[in-house]
């Protein structure tokens, strides 16, 4: 009888659930691995939003591998950094040219002539940058920089004339003589509405 006794005590840990538990973390943390590696896949593709996802899903999804959280939170943290000195730093001139319809709109207007600027010394005869150039020098009282963006921006374009003739964020050029004479000259056609980078308060 002891010895069925001594049968019936370790017939349990045979089947103890310590063992079927441990395939079940390796299984998660291998998950969470090729997650975080996708992650810095696209960290070094430059794809911050992507990178920054797949992090945040390792976070989200695989609370219990801690070890890995401390990795993921400093590439994320990177991630985060990156993507805020590329919104803050435009690169192409289309960029450049909305980040200065943004800045104007919200009257920062030299942070809109920087940008505007590098636009320029790009594409001397972009006429958009030109008459941005002119708004924002006009809002800052700067009014002959103002009238030879704009005489410039016509020059490029004539349909700009049209614009700078009802566009209030000119009116502070309105009794320049030179301005009054660059806006003399007839309409030449009708002002092509599908390029709301010209007029900054279009970004409204």
């Amino acid at each position: 009888m002891k010895e069925s006794g001594a049968a019936h005590k370790t017939a349990p840990t045979s089947t103890t659930p310590p063992a079927p538990s441990q395939p079940a973390r390796r299984s998660t943390y291998f998950e969470a691995v090729a997650l975080y590696e996708q992650g810095l896949e696209r960290l070094q593709q430059h794809d911050y939003k992507g990178a920054a996802d797949r992090l945040e899903s390792v976070l989200k999804q695989f609370p219990e591998e801690k070890e890995l959280h401390e990795r993921v939170k400093l590439y994320l943290n990177i991630c985060q950094r990156q993507a805020t000195t590329v919104q803050a730093s435009p690169q192409t001139i289309e960029e450049r040219l909305y980040a200065s319809t943004i800045a104007i709109n919200g009257g920062r207007y030299d942070e809109a002539i920087s940008h505007l600027r590098l636009v320029r010394d790009e594409d001397p005869d972009n006429d958009h940058a030109l008459y941005m150039l002119a708004v924002a020098h006009a809002q800052r009282g700067e009014l002959a920089e103002a009238v030879a963006h704009v005489e410039r921006a016509i020059a490029m374009n004539p349909e700009n004339r049209a614009l700078a003739r009802t566009d209030p964020d000119l009116d502070p050029l309105r009794d320049d003589e030179s301005f009054r004479a660059a806006l003399e000259a007839p309409l030449t056609s009708r002002l092509d509405r599908r390029r709301p980078p010209v007029r900054p308060r279009s970004a409204r």
